[in-house]
């Protein structure tokens, strides 16, 4: 049976809305709501309360064979990973949890890129410019699918889906989904889910991984881009929800 940190959340249907209060409720859905329906099931999405499900070994549904392309124009698979540990971030610009969870992710992809961990963003319901100028302003040394439809998200429906903007999954050297975080989640959450799988598949003592936090100026980098962003707050947000999607 799958581990799951908190109770399992009541998921309640709301009628049709119209196109401007749809995007309202989106925006705020991504802070903490209750359920929206943008259409139909498979465009479904929760608020999140970073509450994570852990799969053991023998228990794990395998990730579907989905392919994207990257701000660059290059084209990645969920396969191309096998071998490695991925953490799949979905996530959007204008999503105030998803900005607060960047150092945590730039953090961790830090750490345990020796361990056979490596990183990859799916950028969805967003503008391709406005994702683009977020990842450059952070400093995002992984790359990011551009999904504009969140084609992938629906794509593991029949598994585990990742049904909240943030949403993490983390997937072993298989290709089987080990975890699910819905919400943003944190360094000693993010960290607890791959220790073990660092150790499952033999890539090393992650109680050896070098620790970004110890090192001089760690978090000045961090401050000043927390204040740019709250500058450009209201812009990434309006981009969203006046349907502008390149």
């Amino acid at each position: 049976m799958p581990c799951t940190s908190t109770g399992t959340r009541r998921r309640r249907a709301v009628p049709r809305l119209s196109a401007a209060l749809a995007a309202v409720l989106a925006l705020s859905a991504c802070a903490g709501g209750t359920e929206i329906q943008t259409g139909g099931e498979e465009d479904r999405f929760i608020s999140g309360d970073g509450s994570a499900t852990v799969f053991e070994a023998g228990e794990r549904d395998a990730a579907p064979a989905t392919t994207g392309t990257t701000f660059d124009g290059d084209e990645l698979s969920l396969s191309d990973y096998e071998g490695e540990i991925l953490v799949l971030n979905v996530w959007a610009s204008w999503c105030g949890p998803c900005r607060a969870e960047q150092p945590v992710l730039d953090e961790v992809h830090a750490e345990y890129g020796d361990f056979g961990v490596d990183f990859l963003g799916v950028n969805i319901k967003d503008n391709e410019t406005a994702a683009i100028a977020y990842t450059n302003s952070k400093g995002v040394l992984y790359p990011s699918l551009y999904d504009q439809p969140g084609e992938i998200p629906q794509a593991f429906r029949g598994t585990v889906p990742p049904r909240a903007i943030p949403s993490t999954l983390v997937i072993d050297p298989d290709g089987n989904i080990a975890a699910r975080v819905i919400g943003p989640t944190t360094y000693g959450q993010l960290t607890g889910l791959l220790d073990p799988l660092v150790v499952e598949f033999d890539f090393g003592d992650p109680e050896e991984r070098p620790r970004v936090s110890e090192k001089e100026g760690y978090g000045e980098d961090a401050e000043d881009s927390d204040d740019a962003d709250a500058d450009d707050s209201g812009d990434s947000g309006d981009a969203y929800a006046d349907g502008d999607d390149d």
